[in-house]
């Protein structure tokens, strides 16, 4: 992309030295956006983004979304530095394969620990940049979700619970935020990488088999649609986009 069609705008995107959030932070720095780039644990990968990215003003900042203090740090921050938030992008989330018929596996740490990043993680980081994203009246939410949340097929029957949650919340904040700050989720199929490159190559060719566009879903993909949302779907909120190929029509 190379128009400037977000010139003079600052986004924070949480999880971003994964294959999905490097994505977004590169599409958005180059339709000139100032990107805070968050991680966890990945600290050498997110700041090799950082440093790839075009333009100037973007940060580096750890994040745990699973602790509302390390939120609240990360608000006044950007506070500080920029002023605003003009789009949060909630993109931090975890995951493990586990059979969905194989009810023991999947225990009550696993559990916990899915819901309180994928979930919990995404809702305290709209609440604690709320005053900054609602400033100038028009800050937007992107919740990176999944199609696992819409048809119950993912890596683990949490996981899957925990994006369908995502997309209620979703709905619900953008029509309690309204008018000041737009909400929508993204919701791609299994997306080409190092998690889709782990599985058994027949599980995998299967899958190709059964997207109608004949392949799996790229970080480009998801990257491009959050651009849309950001710059082209200005009169849309609460809704859920499906970036999948025509995966669910299968």
């Amino acid at each position: 992309m190379n128009d400037k069609t977000m010139t003079g705008l600052v986004a924070v995107v949480t999880g971003a030295g994964g294959g999905i959030g490097s994505a977004i932070c590169r599409h958005l720095a180059q339709a000139g956006a100032s990107v805070v780039l968050t991680y966890h644990a990945s600290e050498t990968a997110t700041r090799d983004v950082m440093n790839s990215l075009p333009g100037d003003g973007h940060t580096l900042a750890r994040v745990s979304v699973e602790d509302t203090g390390s939120l609240v740090d990360l608000t006044a921050l950007v506070s500080e530095r920029y002023g605003k938030v003009d789009l949060l992008v909630n993109n931090a989330g975890i995951t493990r394969f586990v059979p969905h018929d194989d009810l023991d596996a999947l225990d009550d740490e696993l559990i916990d620990r899915i819901f309180r990043v994928n979930w919990r993680g995404a809702f305290a980081a709209i609440r604690a940049f709320r005053a900054l994203l609602a400033r100038d009246g028009g800050g937007l939410v992107v919740n990176i979700s999944s199609t696992g949340g819409i048809s119950g097929i993912g890596s683990n029957v949490a996981y899957c619970a925990s994006k369908a949650a995502m997309n209620v919340m979703t709905k619900s904040l953008a029509r309690a935020l309204a008018p000041d700050i737009r909400v929508l989720a993204i919701a791609p199929a299994l997306v080409e990488g190092a998690y889709a490159a782990s599985f058994d190559p027949e599980w995998r060719r299967a899958q190709l088999e059964q997207a109608p566009m004949g392949r799996l879903v790229t970080a480009e993909d998801v990257a491009n649609a959050v651009l849309a949302a950001t710059s082209l779907l200005t009169f849309s909120t609460g809704s859920v986009i499906v970036v999948d190929g025509g995966r669910l029509l299968n």
